[in-house]
């Protein structure tokens, strides 16, 4: 296991330093699920929610949100994305909604932290929007899937979220 590199020596938060890293192309896929009732279900699927597509709504909510990641999550450096997407799955037997986010870009520095925050703000823009219907909904299962590019090469999950 590596160390926290957002620590100096002195254990003082900072900013990485990547200047000195080549520019690579990066891509992060993460993952997560809201559980919700089964009408609710229904009203996503069927497009009948009154505030509308809720998943269209969800897709430029995460797409919006990896654009600005470093202005949320403080330590982050501002990324010119290359490509950001995000697909859902509806899965009638548990019932939930499954987010996928696909974040690129090449440069310094990797995509983690932007495919994870497309997810966490779909998941919470469908919480949204159906909350006056279904105020039990749970996120869970969050995580990053795979990552590629960079010093440290490539990564994937080996169990399940």
């Amino acid at each position: 296991m590596g160390e926290l590199t957002h620590f100096n020596q002195a254990g003082e938060a900072h900013m990485v330093d990547v200047g000195a890293k080549p520019n690579t192309r990066r891509i992060a896929v993460a993952h997560g699920r809201i559980h919700v009732q089964a009408e609710t279900l229904a009203l996503i699927r069927s497009g009948g929610h009154k505030k509308g597509d809720v998943l269209g709504i969800a897709r430029i909510a995460g797409i919006m949100a990896s654009k600005r990641t470093a202005d949320l999550i403080p330590l982050c450096h501002p990324l010119a994305l290359t490509h950001v997407e995000l697909q859902f799955v509806i899965e009638e037997s548990e019932p939930a909604v499954s987010c996928t986010a696909t974040a690129e870009t090449v440069g310094p520095t990797g995509v983690e932290m932007e495919a994870l925050t497309a997810v966490q703000v779909a998941l919470l823009t469908i919480y949204d929007m159906c909350k006056a219907v279904d105020r039990g909904m749970v996120i869970d299962a969050v995580g990053l899937l795979s990552k590629s590019g960079g010093r440290s090469g490539d990564w994937q999950r080996q169990s399940p979220l």
